[in-house]
């Protein structure tokens, strides 16, 4: 068995299904992952971050000189009679931070030439940061989506709310499963197809300001819309945005002797020879430079960038120290 082989049986995964232990394996990797906030939390909620307003929360922050109108009860008695002089308590208030994990499994995603397909590494992914978010006690909710459907999955602190999480990245990674089975498959009279940029849209009615949303995609659908929403989103969330790519949109895989191989990306269909070095060179100078452009676009909508590879373990890519190894 080889060692890719080896991972995928002992992580109960066959990198293009999804199951629930495969899920449920990232309860005990956390560690991998930091959501401590980078920017002030906005939200009105009471909860565990702290935010810069002053004020009566649970984390005491300074003892300051009384002034007119403060509140007697914060009066801070050891002080003032070391002192002399009148001091008061302040606090700083405490402020709830939801999370959201935005999940692309559309056809673009069904894609993978090494360990597993991108939408798997995605799924893979979201359940890490879920744990992560409920082991910190935050609210975790979701939305889910391919072409054809998303599951909207409301903030929750409970586990229930990431088995809600998990059970609907499996149920829209089937149904994607099934529909690029049946190519010859229409999208239903009156069904309009669901875009990055529509659920973008649908997550700004979600979020409230002061969330932490991560979005996991390959941005294949990164239109001017798409750009629109998560720049909007920006203005008062935290965007993490994890582009997922396979090795092969990198860089051809090298062979013996020339071949032609017909490939596709999910939506689109070409041929391309594999063995030239002038045609290696030019795809790999080419795709770099579309990554780029999509690293370049999503630091403009003020979002943080972290590339993901569907071709290696989510450990040994957030753990450099890590292993292949369960």
């Amino acid at each position: 068995m080889s060692e890719i082989e080896s991972w995928l049986s002992s992580h109960h995964s066959d990198g293009v299904n999804l199951g629930i232990k495969e899920l449920i394996y990232y309860q005990g990797k956390t560690s991998l992952v930091n959501l401590s906030p980078r920017k002030t939390v906005q939200a009105k909620l009471a909860g565990a971050y702290l935010a810069k307003t002053k004020g009566r929360g649970m984390e005491f922050d300074e003892a300051r000189h009384y002034q007119a109108g403060d509140d007697i009860r914060a009066i801070d008695w050891r002080v003032t009679a070391r002192t002399g002089k009148t001091h008061t308590k302040i606090y700083r208030e405490e402020k709830e931070r939801p999370v959201f994990v935005l999940a692309d499994l559309s056809s673009s995603m069904q894609f993978g030439t090494q360990l597993m397909f991108k939408s798997v590494q995605a799924a893979h992914l979201a359940a890490l940061l879920a744990w992560a978010a409920r082991k910190r006690g935050d609210r975790i909710g979701g939305l889910i989506f391919n072409q054809h459907q998303h599951i909207e999955c409301k903030p929750f602190t409970r586990q229930k709310a990431v088995l809600s999480l998990l059970n609907s990245l499996i149920k829209v990674q089937s149904q994607a499963i099934q529909n690029n089975s049946e190519p010859t498959k229409l999208t239903p009279v009156g069904h309009k197809k669901v875009t990055l940029a529509d659920a973008c849209a649908r997550l700004r009615r979600l979020a409230h300001p002061g969330s932490l949303i991560f979005i996991l995609s390959d941005f294949k659908q990164l239109d001017e819309l798409a750009q629109q929403h998560i720049a909007q989103l920006s203005k008062h969330c935290e965007i993490v945005a994890y582009p997922i790519s396979d090795p092969f949109e990198h860089q051809l895989p090298k062979v013996r002797t020339s071949q032609r191989v017909a490939l596709t990306d999910g939506m689109d269909q070409q041929q391309i020879m594999l063995g030239e070095k002038a045609t290696e060179s030019r795809y790999s100078e080419q795709h770099q430079a579309y990554f780029s452009q999509i690293e370049h676009t999503l630091k403009q909508c003020k979002a943080q960038v972290i590339n993901i590879s569907s071709g290696v373990p989510l450990e040994q890519q957030l753990n450099p120290f890590s292993r292949m190894s369960k």
